[in-house]
């Protein structure tokens, strides 16, 4: 039986989310595609430093011959509705969409902030939407 993530209790503390950082040569450009763009719901803490809201996350370990790294990844339902979509908010894709035996991805350009994964899942997840 598989056990909610809220149940997964560290001694007396528990893991409750996951905060990821983007590093951005221009944060106020970055947070502004976020908070715009993207639509993610955000709160000031303080000095219009946002912090946004994401949809459920999954993490997964893979393996690696190259140095240890780690990715961040937007998912979608549908990636060619979700390209569209963003292309027509002015949002310049990185990357062809490419099937992988895991999903479908791509990467887009984040405004002052590099690029950034999207990619319509193929695999179990444990968290997926209903339908």
């Amino acid at each position: 039986m598989r056990a909610s993530w809220t149940a997964r209790r560290l001694g007396t503390a528990v893991i409750t989310g996951v905060h990821a950082i983007v590093f951005a040569h221009d944060a106020e450009r970055a947070r502004a595609f976020f908070r715009d763009t993207l639509g993610f719901d955000s709160v000031d803490a303080g000095g219009g430093w946002l912090i946004f809201a994401l949809p459920p996350a999954e993490l997964a370990a893979h393996p690696t011959d190259e140095r240890a790294h780690h990715e961040l990844y937007l998912m979608c339902d549908d990636v060619h509705a979700t390209v569209a979509g963003l292309k027509r908010k002015g949002v310049e894709f990185t990357s062809e969409i490419a099937e992988e035996r895991w999903g479908l991805t791509t990467a887009f350009e984040i405004p002052g902030g590099g690029q950034m994964a999207l990619y319509e899942p193929r695999h179990p997840r444990p968290n997926a939407p209903p339908g």
